[in-house]
């Protein structure tokens, strides 16, 4: 295999803020792997949460790990990961984008979309939410009036008006709302705050106290009027044991999971505990998009809006309309690239 790096700038269409910050355009890192005339493309994206993994500390690690990684032989993906792993583990964001690349190109290589190598079936698939970044309430509201007609949002929150936010979003749409305060609450904010948001038609809260708070968590878990769902607490395979008892269900990122292949095994291991699964994406194009496409029929919720919120796309594969998932004929993750930098 021979490995390809491109730097990507992805403006996005609106200022997209969360209770940790502000992005306007998003800087992420293509990696691209190549035999035999075929390429396969994966993305690490960069975020406010993660100072450390950004596009050219991704770069540098997989230049660092470029003579390993161009002596292995793509066989099974997942094998490759664990091989890897000593050399990337450090680098979950890096490797994210390795493994998405890998399994792009051994779908392709074999003929088939990863979906269906992995013996799935596209049928009753997850619907994806549109996401509303914190905002004046009226800036709010327009977003969403821009995608009207999608049956999800999710709405972030954070801020000193996050019930009327909701109460105000709700007049204008009979759709789904979550919410995800992105760290932002207490256990008695949440407490307090869920039986209003239900009322309004709130189906989840998203990570409302910060990752380090379980015995906040167990308290909002035992007596929360809407179940709550993990994802700062929840990044890589050995976080979802402890999430049961804590939270209802958890949103794996791929970015931070380090992948496709320990995505997988988050999800039988959250199946094997009783947990719902959800998973979310960054500001991404739709190299990264397409890869969660793949995961569709083993969840519960997604939230796939990444390349939605771009103003400029790169690539071409699984795409949305109005939430639902549409597929392309390509094989493997289904991504065509558009557009190169180096």
């Amino acid at each position: 295999m021979k490995l390809h790096l491109h730097n990507i700038s992805l403006p996005l269409r609106h200022a997209f803020t969360i209770s940790q910050g502000t992005t306007t355009v998003q800087e992420n890192l293509l990696v691209e792997l190549s035999e035999g005339g075929l390429s396969g493309f994966g993305e690490g994206a960069s975020s406010h949460a993660y100072k450390a993994f950004t596009a050219d500390t991704m770069r540098a690690d997989l230049e660092a790990a470029r003579a390993r990684i161009e002596s292995e032989r793509l066989d099974d993906p997942a094998a490759l990961w664990d091989r890897l792993l000593p050399a990337l583990g450090h680098n979950r964001f890096a490797l994210c984008a390795l493994d998405e690349a890998a399994h792009d190109l051994w779908g392709k290589k074999l003929g088939q979309p990863v979906w269906k190598l992995w013996g799935l079936e596209l049928r009753h698939l997850p619907l994806s939410n549109y996401t509303i970044g914190i905002d004046t309430i009226e800036t709010m509201v327009m977003k969403m009036r821009e995608f009207d007609g999608w049956p999800i949002y999710k709405i972030k929150l954070g801020t000193r008006d996050d019930v009327a936010i909701v109460r105000e979003l709700r007049r204008h749409t009979t759709a789904t709302f979550r919410v995800d305060a992105n760290c932002a609450w207490t256990a008695e904010q949440t407490l307090a705050t869920a039986p209003e948001l239900k009322a309004l038609g709130v189906e989840f809260i998203e990570q409302p106290l910060p990752a380090g708070e379980w015995a906040g968590m167990k308290r909002v878990f035992a007596g929360c009027a809407l179940p709550v769902i993990a994802d700062e607490s929840c990044l890589v395979e050995d976080d979802v044991p402890r999430c049961a008892g804590h939270f209802h269900g958890i949103n794996i990122k791929l970015t931070k999971a380090g992948g496709l292949t320990p995505a997988r095994r988050m999800i039988r291991r959250a199946r094997e505990l009783g947990l719902k699964v959800m998973v979310g994406c960054m500001a991404e194009s739709t190299v990264g998009i397409s890869a969660i496409g793949q995961l569709l029929p083993l969840l519960d919720y997604v939230d796939m809006d990444g390349a939605v919120l771009i103003a400029k796309d790169v690539a071409s594969g699984v795409r949305l309309e109005k939430g639902r998932a549409v597929f392309p004929k390509e094989n493997g993750n289904g991504v065509t690239l558009l557009e190169k930098s180096e």
